[in-house]
This record gives C-alpha cells, structure tokens and sequence, in this order.
C-alpha cells in the first residue's frame, strides 16, 4: 500500500501540524534499515501505543533531517509487516496488534484497597457524589470571565476570587474571624502542614504536640521537617489542653479524629489560654467541619484568638480529595514566613480549579452541594446504625452526630476482626491503627467509614461488616 504525500503548498503547511511528537534516536545512522528498527522497537516496547498518529513523510524526514524517500520507504516496509496503517486523507498510525505472551506489559502495582471488594475504612467521601454538572456549569463561567493574569504566574497566597469567597463562606459556615489577605491556598492539606511545620522549625520549634490519634501521614510529615510531634492523650473531652507542649499543637476540636469528640468547651478555652501564655500557635484542622447531624455545628477554634490560632480546611471532604485544594486562615505574624515558604516550594499552587471553585461557591452550588451530601451520608449513618443494632447487639456505636465515619466497641480483639474482614475482602481498620503508639491491649474498637463505599456496594459492604462482628 502506497503513502499518503503531501503534493501542494496547502498539505506540506498541514504536515507540521498534524501527527504526533516523535522522539527516536538513530545514534546519527540515517539508513532506512536504521529508521525500522527504531520505529519497530518504539512499537514493540509500547512507547508508540495503538492508534498513535505519525508525524507524515515530509515532516518527519524534516524532523530527522534525513531524506523524505527514506522516510517514506520505512513507513512503506511496516506498513507491509502490519505495524503500521496508511490511509489516503488519514495518515499513517499505529496498528492494533496482538502481543504475544512474552511482550504483553505487566501490570502497575495496585494499590492494597484495590485488592478489596469493599473498603469501609475512614478519610474519604463517597467520590461518586461529586458534583459533575455543577462543575463543568462553573467552569465554563468561571474561565472564560477570567482575567488575562490569571493564567500567568500569581499571588503565592492563591487567586483573590477564591480568597474573597471563602472568607464569606467562612465566617457564615463556620464561624471562622477570615480575612481575604489571610488566606493561603494550598495544593492540599498536607501542603499546609508542611509549610507550618517548616516556618515553626524555622523559627525555633523542636517539638509540637499532636492528639495521641490521628493520622500517621500527618506525624510522618511534622518529623519530615525536623520537628518531634508529642502525643497528648484524649478522653472523652477531646485533647488534654493542660497537657499541651511546644511551640504548636495540631488540634482535630470540632471532631476529633478519630474518636469522634468535640473539644469540650472549657478545653477551647484552655488550649488557647495555652498558646497565649508561652507564645505558641494551635493549628486547627477542621477536615470535615460541614457534616453535623444531631446536634447544632461546633464553630471554629480559631474565632476566639485568630493570631494564635491557625484555621485549615480543605475540599477533600466536602468536594473530592483529587481536587488538591486546601486554605489555611494565618494570624498577621506568620503571614510573610509562611509566603516566603511557600514561594520556594511551589511559587504558587494551581489557579485554573481556584477560579471554578470560586464561582461553584458564589454561584451557590457548593452551599446546595454540602447540604445534598449531608443528607446523604446522614442517610448511610441512620442505616449502618440500625443494621447494627439488630445484627450486632454486643457492639456499641459511638462518635455519631458527626463527620463520615464512626468508632464501634467490639466486645473481642479488634486486630482479629480486622483479620477477618481482610480475609473475606473487607477493609475495615482498628482504633489502635491511628493511636501515635500502638497498644494491643488498650481500647478494642473499630473506625467505620461510611463515606467511602458508592452507593452499589454499600449495602454489600455493612452485610460483610456485620458478618465479621457476629462470629
């Protein structure tokens, strides 16, 4: 079958702008002999994937500045073997081949919840909820309306269309004392954490204080940046505010993660007398503040001292963990060493979803977005409750009123049913999984998330959860 080729001033000007990059190493051989085995290895090792478009004869020869015939007769002679099609008016592509066994790619290594045909563990929404519609509608507002500078290089704090509307959604939804020039956007909540941590090793801190539970990932990246997270214990009060030490505490007080408990209110109160008194900074992590059920929303710590209190939220929870978007409220006196942070990290972090996110939450759409999903996963909390209370009686629910997922005493060993569940294809994780210092014997519960699963598995997933807290 014959080439395609360019024969007029109109398709040579086409040939440098359709077909794909090609990168290929000929070790300054410009054989054609030299030019197959280079395009066969290319295919045979899937670097040049089924259906890729090739650049056309002219371009390519141009590209490798080696004679057109050349080219051309290459493409020819694969064509003839089947690694490649050649259409009139198509171009030359890729064929569909079928690998032998030997050439066939291993798969990726998944990752262990993929291994999984339920995963009830805690941390993440129900990512089937996000808002789609809703988000392409504000996207094709937000960007054609977008100022010519916002696709340039920007303000490191973060894009003020996004500043200004969550220093309005703030203060009315969570009682949080927020200025647009104190805020910072972050590439998520990890993000955050390290650009504090790293101003406060800065700035002299060697050690902070952290809830003695949470999330392993949050002391991994406190010790990543040269400073001691140290547990404070919790009751069911929330943290011991008159055990707090350092130059910071990392504080869950609206729903402490993951017992469930609010910081009771003369605990706030401690806990900021605290910082006061030696000078320190509470970092206050409000990671699912929107979700509250029976009781009225705990309001931010942060209100009653914003200089001594650090806010952080973040989309994860209320939109999708892919949307990498998180914000920190800073007092006045960090502001200028968190930016320079944050300026040789990553300059700035991405504009394009700030400016939606923008719109989605001026529009309306994320007040109507948190509301749906709230009842939502009220919904799945009201079911998995139920279900326990007839199919396991012997276990106690406890941290209900709020957040996406729940703590249940178990009258055995939590590792075993942990085990168990495992074994049968359910991934579920004990309290002592985010206890700072693992302790068999202490405490048995499991960490429940309800949140997790799409609504086609849930069902399946509470029926295998109840099986392995009967036996």
């Amino acid at each position: 079958m014959g080439i395609p080729r360019a024969n007029s001033v109109a398709e040579a000007s086409a040939d440098s702008v359709t077909g794909a990059d090609l990168h290929l190493d000929l070790a300054n051989r410009r054989g054609r002999a030299d030019l197959v085995n280079a395009l066969h290895e290319s295919i045979r090792t899937g670097r040049l994937t089924p259906g890729t478009r090739l650049p056309s004869s002219r371009q390519l020869a141009k590209d490798l500045g080696i004679a057109r015939n050349t080219v051309a007769d290459a493409f020819g002679q694969l064509v003839a073997e089947g690694w490649l099609t050649a259409r009139q008016g198509s171009g030359t592509v890729v064929a569909d081949r079928i690998l032998p066994r030997s050439e066939v790619p291993k798969p990726h290594p998944t990752p262990e919840t993929q291994r999984f045909r339920y995963d009830l563990t805690p941390g993440s929404p129900d990512v089937s909820t996000f808002p789609r519609s809703e988000w392409l509608a504000a996207a094709r507002r937000a960007l054609p309306a977008a100022p010519n500078d916002a696709f340039g290089y920007g303000d490191p704090r973060g894009r003020v269309e996004l500043r200004e509307n969550l220093a309005d959604y703030l203060a009315r939804a969570r009682g949080v004392r927020a200025d647009p020039d104190r805020i910072v956007i972050c590439s998520g909540y990890v993000q955050a954490l390290n650009l504090l941590t790293d101003v406060l090793r800065l700035q002299g801190a060697q050690t902070m204080s952290v809830e003695e539970f949470g999330y392993d990932l949050h002391w991994d990246v406190i010790r990543s940046r040269g400073v001691e997270p140290k547990p404070v214990p919790v009751d069911e009060y929330g943290v011991r505010a008159d055990l707090l030490e350092g130059r910071a505490a990392l504080l869950t007080p609206a729903h402490q993660m993951p017992t469930g408990v609010p910081l009771a209110p003369d605990r706030r109160t401690k806990a900021v007398e605290w910082a006061r008194e030696t000078d320190a900074i509470l970092i206050e992590d409000d990671y699912d503040g929107e979700f509250r059920y029976d009781r009225q929303p705990v309001g931010a710590l942060q209100a009653l001292d914003p200089e001594r209190v650090v806010y952080t939220g973040t989309a994860s929870k209320s939109l999708a963990p892919a949307l990498r978007l998180a914000w920190m409220v800073l007092p006045e006196h960090l502001m200028d060493p968190v930016l320079e942070v944050k300026r040789t990290t990553d300059l700035l972090t991405a504009t394009l979803d700030q400016l939606v996110l923008a719109e989605f939450i001026a529009s309306g759409h994320y007040d109507r977005h948190v509301r749906r999903t709230r009842q939502h996963y009220r919904r799945r909390r009201d079911h998995l409750v139920e279900l326990l209370a007839v199919r396991a009686p012997g276990v106690t629910v406890a941290g209900i009123s709020a957040g996406l997922h729940v703590l249940l005493d178990v009258p055995g060993e939590a590792a075993d049913m942990v085990a168990r569940a495992s074994r049968q294809g359910l991934l579920i994780a004990s309290l002592d999984r985010y206890r700072f210092t693992p302790d068999p014997a202490a405490r048995q519960a499991l960490i429940v998330g309800y949140g997790t699963p799409p609504d086609h598995s849930y069902n399946g997933a509470l029926d295998l959860l109840c099986q392995v807290l009967a036996v």
